[in-house]
């Protein structure tokens, strides 16, 4: 076999093995790509790809090390329960694990969590409860809390406690940390790790430590955690919010041995945003949200060296399980963390905008099952109606019920009438220009704001977009 250079490939290169017993042998032994399409400085930047992992991340190696441990000393039982505090990914492995094993998989999940997680898990056969992100430990509603009070009360209930359970960091200290160490050829210099439950960082600290003094573990944080900041001063700051998920905290994890670490960046949500979104155009790796904060810190932390360094940092988990989220252009504009250009009127408020091809919109003479249809893949509840480009009309849920509703013969023939049956007609406007007060009396007469720049259409407002404007302007 040849590379597409014509090379050889080093040993062990070859990707060909027999079958496989089970899909949980192919945890670990992820593949490591060197970045070659980003500014290194004097560096060589390597990224180990966990995404390849069966369940699509690093937690796949701490799920089967924390079940294999509770299988040993007898804490999980046949039959038993399996109940864990997740951003999702611990979840995913934990059920990848566990269910072919025949436990119960019982999941407390923050709802800012991904819809692909949240989908991926209940595919898999785990339960899963979601709960509020925007409160702290000690709040009843906190999902390690929540979790922890409910293997208390579930009989044969095992709770892993990834943010305290020994099994984790050990996984990557016996695992994660040795495989480094054969591709790098003994030769790490550093290692930009994340903390959610700390296992990553203390585990590969305690290898690292043993086999390779001069290997520095380098922390990439969320900005609003306060993890980085406490490395930093040794003082406790209150906890900001994030969107990046599975890393950053409130809390010192019991897990995290924060004395490994050498050097420690608070990486901004938009930082963190571009930077995947630049390992996906740039090199062609789909990656989760996390690793955009690893490769930020990464990259900052190799173009401040001043002699040459091998460092490695991590694809946490893949990009797939974030579609709707970060490589979704008009979420990261709702959410205030793309480059968009602010005018101080009307404008900044229209999440979709027809100019830039980002509005649903139907045709009169479309069927109310394509309207109704669009609404659902666009998870939107109205839409213009444009004829050449014209608005002539809005159609939202009401309209298509109001039309549709009725008895069941002839129901099918309601749905296949066209649009313009139902749209409303009587257009009330703004203009581009105009201020948010304008927005007031067209929500308290129940419409959606229809804006337009002179005679062009622009785009449409509801109360959801005016909430989310007020919430990111500071």
């Amino acid at each position: 076999m040849t590379t597409s250079t014509g090379e050889k490939p080093h040993a062990g290169a070859s990707r060909l093995s027999p079958p496989f017993s089970s899909v949980l042998d192919l945890i670990g032994d992820t593949p490591v790509v060197e970045l070659k399409k980003f500014d290194t400085g004097r560096c060589r930047l390597f990224i180990k790809l966990e995404s390849q992992n069966p369940g699509g991340s690093i937690k796949d190696r701490i799920a089967r090390s924390m079940i294999d441990a509770a299988e040993r000393d007898g804490a999980l039982r046949p039959g038993g329960t399996i109940i864990e505090a997740t951003a999702g990914n611990t979840g995913l492995g934990l059920a990848q694990v566990g269910i072919p094993k025949g436990y119960r998989i019982v999941l407390i999940v923050p709802d800012k969590m991904s819809r692909e997680k949240v989908q991926h898990l209940r595919a898999l056969g785990a339960e899963v409860r979601l709960t509020r992100s925007d409160v702290g430990k000690g709040h009843p509603e906190y999902y390690q809390d929540m979790a922890e009070k409910l293997a208390g009360e579930t009989p044969g209930a095992f709770y892993v406690n990834q943010f305290a359970n020994p099994a984790n960091p050990l996984a990557h200290e016996t695992t994660t940390g040795p495989e480094i160490w054969q591709q790098l050829d003994g030769d790490v210099d550093a290692v930009v790790v994340g903390v959610g439950s700390g296992g990553t960082l203390t585990g590969l600290g305690r290898f690292f430590a043993k086999v390779s003094p001069k290997t520095e573990m380098v922390l990439a944080d969320p900005a609003g955690s306060v993890l980085a900041p406490f490395v930093k001063t040794g003082r406790m700051e209150e906890a900001g919010s994030w969107t990046v998920e599975g890393i950053g905290e409130d809390f010192v994890p019991p897990n995290a041995d924060l004395s490994l670490v050498k050097k420690a960046y608070s990486v901004s949500d938009r930082h963190s945003m571009l930077a995947v979104r630049d390992l996906l155009s740039r090199e062609g790796i789909l990656a989760g949200s996390s690793s955009g904060t690893l490769l930020s810190a990464a990259l900052r932390y190799c173009r401040e060296q001043q002699a040459p360094k091998r460092v490695v940092t991590f694809v946490c988990d893949s990009g797939n399980k974030y579609l709707s989220k970060v490589f979704d252009d008009f979420w990261l504009a709702e959410q205030g963390l793309a480059e968009r250009e602010q005018h101080g009127d009307l404008r900044d408020l229209v999440a979709r905008s027809h100019r830039e091809g980002g509005t649903v919109f139907v045709g009169p003479d479309d069927t109310l099952l394509t309207a109704y249809g669009r609404m659902r893949r666009g998870d939107v509840s109205q839409l213009p109606v444009l004829d050449g480009g014209r608005l002539v009309g809005i159609v939202d849920e009401s309209d298509i019920l109001a039309k549709v509703d009725g008895p069941y013969d002839g129901r099918w023939t309601r749905f296949d009438a066209p649009v313009r049956s139902a749209m409303t007609s009587e257009l009330h406007t703004l203009q581009a220009g105009q201020t948010l007060e304008a927005l007031l009396p067209v929500f308290d007469r129940n419409e959606v704001a229809i804006v337009f720049d002179g005679d062009e259409f622009v785009g449409l407002i509801t109360r959801i977009d005016l909430i989310n404007h007020l919430r990111r302007t500071r």
